[in-house]
């Protein structure tokens, strides 16, 4: 099973946002810090997940387990409801994509098991200047 913590994060609500994925396959580990333009915190969460699944179906991965420490994703993605219009937008995606998977798990976990991936997506937030 391959083990994926993401995070989403923002400098500003909303400012310049970042997503962070660390996957572990294997003993093998990757590391990705992916900028992602003007966003509130929220929506990074979602599009760092985003992002995750489509690198994990990119790698022709089957079986995912993901981690994260927004409540809010989680809690989305396990009842597949978002209030909000914006969120239930991004949250149409996830679960689309999750159907690539022949199992996909989704985990709320605390923000000191996910430092790893938080310290990706801070320092995705720096990398949106070079994008411009």
């Amino acid at each position: 099973m391959i083990e994926v913590y993401i995070d989403g994060a923002s400098a500003g609500d909303p400012g310049n946002s970042g997503a962070g994925i660390f996957i572990k396959n294997n003993g093998q580990v990757e590391k990705y810090a992916i900028p992602l333009g003007v966003l509130n915190n929220h929506e990074a969460e979602y599009h760092a997940l985003i992002k995750a699944l489509e690198i994990c179906r990119q790698n022709h991965f089957k079986i995912i387990s993901v981690r994260s420490d927004s409540t809010a994703v989680v809690n989305a993605v396990e009842k597949e409801y978002a209030k909000k219009e914006k969120y239930r937008i991004l949250l149409n995606q996830i679960l689309s994509l999750s159907k690539d998977f022949d199992l996909f798990f989704i985990k709320w976990i605390p923000s000191s098991e996910n430092r790893s991936a938080d310290e990706l997506a801070r320092k995705a937030i720096h990398l949106n200047d070079k994008v411009r």
